[in-house]
């Protein structure tokens, strides 16, 4: 048990203090590439979810991205209760620490920091602006959903 919850701690702790150094430290919209250029960093302001959706209705994506984070956590704390499971109980983990920190940005900013890109891929791709949170969602929700399979 402790180490699941090591795992959101340490995602939500991480993120918090990466969102707080690009606030602080770099210009809005402002690129810095990095590793040749496959990387860019980029401070930028998601004021909806993923691709700006709901950038128009804040406080609703705010209510949805609680509502999630609680549905989910009320998941985690029953699946604890399981024998085995560990890619379920990692795969949750790693979801709600990402989506801690997101909604945790939309309830104190008003908006979720983002701040790196690709350098590589199609222009569409190159557009998206990300954090570590987007991608432990991802990456959680993958491990949840390969863990029902099995």
């Amino acid at each position: 048990m402790i180490l699941y919850i090591s795992i959101i701690a340490v995602i939500f702790i991480v993120e918090l203090l990466l969102k707080n150094y690009v606030e602080k430290n770099r210009e809005l919209h402002e690129k810095i590439p990095v590793a040749k250029g496959l990387i860019i960093l980029r401070k930028y302001h998601n004021e909806g979810a993923f691709l700006d959706l709901g950038a128009k209705r804040k406080q609703i994506v705010a209510v949805v991205s609680v509502v999630l984070s609680l549905v989910v956590t009320g998941i985690f704390i029953m699946s604890l209760s399981m024998k085995g499971s560990t890619l379920l109980k990692t795969g949750l983990s790693i979801l709600l620490g990402g989506a801690f920190s997101n909604t945790y940005d939309r309830l104190k900013r008003k908006y979720v920091v983002d701040y790196f890109s690709f350098g590589i891929g199609t222009s569409k791709i190159k557009k998206v602006v990300y954090n570590i949170s987007d991608f432990c969602i991802l990456i959680g929700a993958l491990c949840i959903v390969i863990a029902g399979y099995k």
